[in-house]
């Protein structure tokens, strides 16, 4: 690859994820050592660890790149080249190296760990060049981010390249690095998690107050958003959820009386009104992270701003605590906060609910989610028609309710006794607006339920209005997984399994 081509392939990936500092152009785009490079750059000595080395047969595109037979042996490594004196990783690198084409010394020290390959290179004088094959933008996986401390989902800058002696290839490297890495912009990034919300508690009203919910934060999926300082406010994103970060950044530069504006990248979210709460959690994520910026705010003051809490706190209290949580509603009637029946997003300048009771969730409990490719969930004016359609539900509906919630729920989970738990979740789908929601779900969530009820999973319930499904289990929840797949087989749906979050929204801020 030219450095004509290198230059126009930076320029494509500063579309994708924003202006690159000249740092991480050069460490793309070297032909020279990189250990060399960051220790002159940084002014420290970078030290190698390797994480895993094994000999093994050449892949096709391995050898391909190598120039070698599919099945070959060849030395795959993975390592980290890491700052010395704080440990911490810079840059994640694989390499693969033919066994056919080393010396028996060059071998011995290449499976020594912890020596760079450059040096390996030097100690044996061993002329050679860098061929740059590709440089592009990949996601970070749980794998490659707990090992760099990162998130999830956050970008990362990646190149692979080959080491040419003799006219033959040597060594195929692939090396990564964060987006945010060498770059002396101030940048914050949010990871907020998603929250199952089981059911509204109260949607009578005659004991002077409504709403109450009751609601778990899980780890997947996830929203990621960076910002950073900017002239001028700018979105980075696609679809309906780049409008809500931009709608959002508005309204919050504005509270906070900011002249300027921020640049912000929309880099991992999930579908919107499909009962998971990605609405709640992009604004939420929006805002802390414009806050870190310019004006630290609690997490109430961003709710209140950003209009979100008005019926259920269940969003607002995951994004800042995570794990099970029970919140009281609001105040009803004429000199209550609310004097009628309404969802969140009907509901501004209503102050997110009080959290009663935040505990735990174990962790040894496994989650399913899954969402069939059918219509979203009820939203708008859709929603709010069945608030007013339907409420006030029965008051013994409530009763019941709360009895499930105060004498098997919540004793389910401090005591970790799950089928107690699972007990109380099943009796609720059929009482109060959880009753109602699951009425207004299309045939194959009656089936998806039906079908989640005959495994071995504790519980099943609609996860608002839907249209994910949830099943909690502690054994057994493969079967749940494949039940979950055969009976959205027709409509594409996703399923998957993760656990419970018992923290809230991460903040991570750089340099």
């Amino acid at each position: 690859m030219t450095s004509f081509n290198i230059a126009g392939k930076l320029r494509e990936l500063e579309k994708e994820v924003g202006m690159l500092s000249p740092m991480q152009k050069i460490l793309l785009g070297t032909d020279g050592s990189v250990t060399t490079l960051l220790e002159n750059a940084l002014d420290c000595k970078v030290t190698v660890h390797t994480l895993s080395q094994e000999v093994m047969p050449a892949d096709e595109r391995t050898a391909t790149s190598l120039g070698i037979c599919p099945g070959e042996a060849v030395n795959h490594r993975i390592v980290t080249l890491n700052e010395s004196e704080s440990g911490r990783a810079l840059l994640y690198a694989v390499s693969d190296t033919p066994l056919s084409r080393l010396d028996p010394s060059f071998r011995d020290d290449l499976m020594r760990a912890d020596i760079p390959i450059g040096r390996i290179m030097q100690m044996h004088r061993i002329e050679a060049r860098r061929e740059l094959d590709d440089v592009r933008v990949c996601r970070a996986g749980t794998a490659i981010s707990g090992v760099l401390g990162i998130f999830r989902h956050e970008p990362l800058l990646s190149r692979r390249y080959r080491i040419i002696t003799g006219g033959e290839p040597l060594i195929a490297i692939r090396e990564t690095f964060p987006y945010c890495n060498f770059t002396e912009e101030a940048r914050v990034i949010v990871k907020a998690p998603a929250r199952i919300h089981m059911a509204l508690i109260d949607m009578n009203g005659s004991s002077g107050r409504v709403d109450g919910g009751i609601g778990l934060s899980v780890e997947d999926p996830a929203v990621v958003i960076e910002a950073k300082r900017s002239s001028e406010l700018s979105v980075r994103g696609e679809g309906d959820s780049a409008e809500r970060v931009k709608k959002t950044a508005e309204k919050v530069l504005a509270a906070l009386g900011v002249r300027g504006g921020a640049e912000i990248t929309l880099h991992h979210t999930y579908p919107g009104h499909i009962g998971l709460g990605s609405g709640t959690q992009i604004a939420l994520a929006t805002a802390r992270a414009l806050c870190e910026l310019y004006q630290p705010l609690t997490v109430r003051e961003i709710a209140a701003i950003t209009g979100r809490g008005g019926t259920s706190g269940i969003g607002t209290a995951a994004f800042e605590s995570g794990g099970f949580i029970l919140d009281g509603g609001h105040r009803f009637g004429p000199s209550g906060e609310k004097s009628d029946f309404r969802p969140s997003s009907a509901s501004n300048g209503v102050t997110p609910a009080p959290v009663l009771f935040r505990h735990p969730f174990p962790e040894d409990w496994q989650i399913l989610l899954a969402t069939p490719a059918v219509q979203a969930g009820a939203s708008g004016k859709t929603e709010v028609d069945i608030f007013r359609q339907h409420c006030p539900v029965p008051i013994g509906e409530v009763q019941a309710l709360c009895h499930a919630v105060l004498m098997q729920m919540l004793p389910g989970i401090v005591e970790k006794d799950l089928d107690l738990f699972g007990a109380a979740v099943n009796v609720i789908q059929d009482l109060g607006l959880k009753r109602v929601e699951h009425s207004l779900q299309p045939p194959l969530i009656h089936d998806l339920v039906a079908a989640l009820r005959t495994t071995d999973a504790a519980c099943v319930g609609l996860s608002s209005f839907g249209p994910t499904v949830y099943a909690i289990g502690d054994t057994g929840m493969q079967d749940a997984l494949g039940a979950a797949e055969e009976a959205m087989a027709e409509t594409r749906g996703a399923a998957s399994l993760t656990r419970a979050r018992n923290r809230g929204a991460e903040v991570r801020a750089s340099p």
